[in-house]
């Protein structure tokens, strides 16, 4: 039997270093290839040991898919192209491929070039690997080789982020990698066909929750700032590059615009220019109201938010600052926090989730005191706000991603496990499939049934169906049809052809061939037995011979031979009414008491 394998190398019962193997019709697919931003030591990268020991990944993997630019789906991409060795395809959407060098780039710089560490990609590195990536559009069917073929979806989520269909013959999976089902300020919600793959392998970040208003949370977050910059705080807002940093610019600079505030709102320098020139770039990515408006009226142009300069981080007087990176685990975002973080009046709001091991993580969790990478410890006194601007699918998207693509099999991937376990139980009473959370290291099996196309003449079949229906099981309601034919191999085609055809074309006789048997009933006359027989079958013609035997189509009842206890009852019939003679012959044999009742 065909079987399907997924094996988490990263983001299994973890968010984070998302890395999933997955081997479909002999075919070896790494689905992203990321980092985890918990860690600084090997294991802020996959284990690509799982996959081999020894030589190039390329003789083990036919393709990689990476699903966005985000670092933890693919930070690890230069180390194992250029240092494990991989020289296959890569497969991205444009704007993926656009922006995942620079990010790649940031972060090599902050990890090599102010951290010092050694054994880490080079830029060189960061473009040879872009080198090896194919681009996918939208809805365009890729054809990697004879057998596997990709299809990009929208998946929201951020700029180019795209889910995958891979198909190999007729086993199917999707991969989400990370969606959202609700459109925002500036993208479109996550869309897929009625593919029913045989496995949905799905991120379940917020497994658990179920979001309140959009509309509540953005009155909530301009409250806050506004509230704070009233009082003469500054509030940091740690956000990526990319993503929820436009959504929430674009919210205050309305609303900076509405209040007529003089407060100053910075973006971390050049990465507001850099932003800005991939949107218009990728404009077709956005939603349908920005790209309407975008003519007459760029909403990534800001009038009120300027480049940040880190001389400002000890300006006195309030300021909004978006920081990079998103999880205060390095760079700009680390060093305001701690500047501002033993003021009172400050403010910090994490618009998204924090992966754990990261300093984001630790203020959630309220922490007072918090040491960081250097054995600085930072009294924490500013105001802590979690607000969900989060661009993940909540537990209603996910759920409604299953109902709309139909799925056999569901896999939970970059999510915890107490959450994934909660949302496990929910998709098999509501869908009832099988739900899968395997570990990192682990894999599932799932075996699937192959669809062998077979064609058949028009007319072959147009008789079959209006047949009488002798092949329904004749004590229950279940109806089901056979067709009855010659299988014929030609041209490496299967087709279904009528046997007096093929007899005729291979000039043959047809041979006869019937199925005799002997069954023992308790004593009965054939008159009798024929008025039952009639009440059981009365779509078939059921004639009482007058040496009293009993003929149905080509079914024969016959009594061989009789005592004062049994009968012993010969029941025949042709290979063509196969079924409906075993199934007089079982009735008979195990049944009897039952027709004596009709």
């Amino acid at each position: 039997m065909p079987e399907i394998k997924v094996a988490p190398l990263g983001a299994g019962q973890d968010v984070g270093r998302s890395c999933i193997l997955l081997t479909i019709g002999g075919k070896n697919i790494m689905l992203d290839c990321g980092m985890h931003m918990g860690f600084n030591d090997s294991r802020r990268f996959p284990d690509f040991s799982y996959i081999t020991r020894s030589g190039k990944l390329t003789e083990h993997l036919d393709c990689v898919i990476i699903s966005h630019f985000h670092l933890d789906h693919c930070g690890a991409l230069p180390y194992m192209s250029e240092m494990v060795g991989y020289d296959g395809p890569i497969y991205m959407t444009q704007p993926t491929k656009a922006i995942c060098p620079i990010l790649l780039e940031d972060y090599r710089k902050i990890t090599v070039d102010r951290k010092g560490e050694t054994n880490f990609f080079t830029s060189g590195m960061i473009k040879d690997c872009m080198k090896k990536v194919i681009t996918a559009n939208l809805h365009q069917t890729i054809q990697v080789d004879d057998e596997l073929e990709i299809k990009a979806y929208y998946a929201g989520h951020v700029l180019g982020a795209a889910m995958f269909h891979i198909r190999v013959g007729s086993d199917s999976v999707v991969y989400t990698g990370d969606f959202n089902m609700t459109p925002d300020r500036h993208l479109g919600a996550a869309w897929i066909d009625k593919c029913r793959p045989d496995i949905l392998i799905t991120e379940s970040t917020y497994a658990t929750t179920i979001r309140d208003s959009k509309r509540c949370r953005e009155r909530d977050f301009l409250q806050k700032v506004h509230e704070c910059v009233e009082k003469g705080g500054k509030v940091l807002i740690p956000v990526f590059a990319l993503g929820r940093a436009q959504e929430l610019c674009i919210l205050l600079e309305t609303f900076w615009e509405r209040m007529n505030l003089k407060v100053p709102i910075y973006f971390s320098t050049g990465l507001t220019e850099k932003a800005n020139h991939y949107y218009k770039l990728f404009i077709t990515w956005t939603n349908q109201k920005i790209r309407e408006t975008f003519v007459k009226r760029n909403m990534f142009e800001f009038q009120h938010i300027k480049p940040f300069d880190r001389n400002y981080i000890n300006n006195p007087g309030p300021m909004v600052v978006f920081a990079t990176p998103g999880m205060l685990h390095a760079g700009l975002s680390l060093q305001i926090f701690r500047q501002w973080a033993n003021n009172e009046k400050n403010m910090v709001i994490m618009p998204g989730y924090c992966v754990a091991g990261t300093v984001g993580s630790k203020v959630l969790s309220g922490q007072k005191r918090i040491e960081l990478d250097n054995r600085q410890i930072v009294e924490v006194k500013l105001s802590v706000q979690y607000m969900s601007f989060s661009a993940h699918a909540d537990a209603k998207g996910i759920m409604q991603l299953i109902r709309q693509c139909e799925p056999k099999n569901v896999v939970l991937v970059h999510g915890e496990a107490s959450k994934m376990g909660f949302l496990k139980q929910k998709i098999t009473q509501e869908f009832g499939v099988g739900c899968f959370m395997p570990a990192n290291g682990e894999s599932i099996t799932v075996e699937t049934k192959p669809l062998i196309s077979v064609e058949m003449p028009l007319s072959l079949l147009k008789r079959t169906m209006a047949q009488k229906d002798e092949t329904a099981d004749l004590l229950s309601s279940k109806r089901s049809k056979r067709f009855h034919g010659v299988l014929v191999i030609s041209e490496d085609k299967l087709k279904i052809e009528d046997p007096s055809k093929i007899l005729n074309d291979l000039d043959l006789k047809e041979h006869e061939i019937r199925f005799t048997s002997t069954v023992t009933v308790p004593p009965v006359t054939m008159e009798i037995l024929h008025s039952k027989l009639e009440k059981l079958l009365p779509d078939h013609s059921v004639m009482l011979s007058p040496d009293g035997s009993i003929l149905i189509g080509s079914v024969l009842l016959k009594c061989s031979a009789e005592d004062e206890e049994d009968i012993k009852m010969l029941v025949s019939w042709s290979y063509q009414e196969e079924e409906l003679g075993s199934t007089l012959f079982h009735t008979l044999k195990n049944d009897f008491d039952y027709l004596m009742q009709l």
